[in-house]
């Protein structure tokens, strides 16, 4: 049997190194990982990570990629500690700079966006669904501010929200992008709804792209609002987690 010796990049496992890690949320950490695919993705992709025991044994799972490309030849993924999670666990207590692991990708054609594509960007993220959309704005960041954006988040509680603090200093700096946290799980929160939902697209106009990430109760629960607000279903882009 002949095999081709050209093999299509996102079947191929590359090796990852860790150069740094720090706390996000109480119960998620960035990792940034040196490696070569960290100048072949688009913002919204996401990749398999894969770990090897010493006696063999592996576990492997999906995460979005946080970062947009700087040339640094790294990658962030923001990774969310779960019950029994055998990859998320070792990522938040055992894993250490300078430890190696393995990546496949980049994964997600269809849900990944750039600054070409143009817009005007509306973004909804669930939890740790914001992850895939805030790469999405630091690419915009990079050089498309003058494409409006707006992101529609849901947290539970703001010390639960990822990168918060970020996304607003980046709604206070950039007139172009608005933020709409929504915290349901904290005294006076709500969950989204179609005021909110109406108020994001009063920020952008009328929406070229539309990505929603995040549980299946929550795109379902997002993608129905946008769609009655008169919005074209084939503009939308979803990713969905858990059963």
């Amino acid at each position: 049997m002949i095999e081709s010796a050209i093999e299509p990049v996102v079947f191929r496992w590359h090796e990852a190194e860790i150069t740094a890690l720090s706390p996000v949320t109480p119960h998620v950490r960035s990792v940034r990982l040196r490696c070569s695919l960290a100048e072949a993705y688009r913002a919204g992709q996401h990749v398999d990570v894969r770990l090897t025991a010493e006696d063999g044994y592996q576990a492997q799972r999906s995460y979005s990629i946080a970062s947009a490309q700087d040339g640094s030849g790294t990658l962030e993924l923001m990774i969310e500690a779960l019950p029994d999670g055998e990859v998320s666990g070792w990522f938040s207590h055992l894993a250490e700079v300078g430890d190696r692991v393995e990546l496949r990708g980049p994964i997600g054609g269809s849900f990944s966006w750039d600054g070409p594509d143009g817009g005007p960007l509306l973004l909804g993220g669930g939890g740790s669904g914001v992850v895939p959309l805030l790469a999405m704005l630091r690419r915009r960041a990079q050089g498309w501010r003058q494409i409006p954006a707006a992101l529609i988040y849901s947290a539970r509680t703001r010390a639960e929200a990822i990168a918060v603090a970020e996304l607003e200093r980046l709604a206070e700096a950039d007139p172009n992008f608005s933020l709409h946290l929504a915290t349901t799980r904290e005294p006076g929160g709500k969950r989204i709804d179609a005021p909110l939902v109406a108020d994001a697209l009063a920020r952008i106009g009328a929406p070229g792209k539309v990505f929603l990430c995040g549980s299946n109760r929550f795109v379902a629960a997002a993608s129905d609002l946008i769609l009655a607000e008169g919005v074209a279903p084939g503009l939308i882009r979803t990713e969905r987690f858990g059963a």
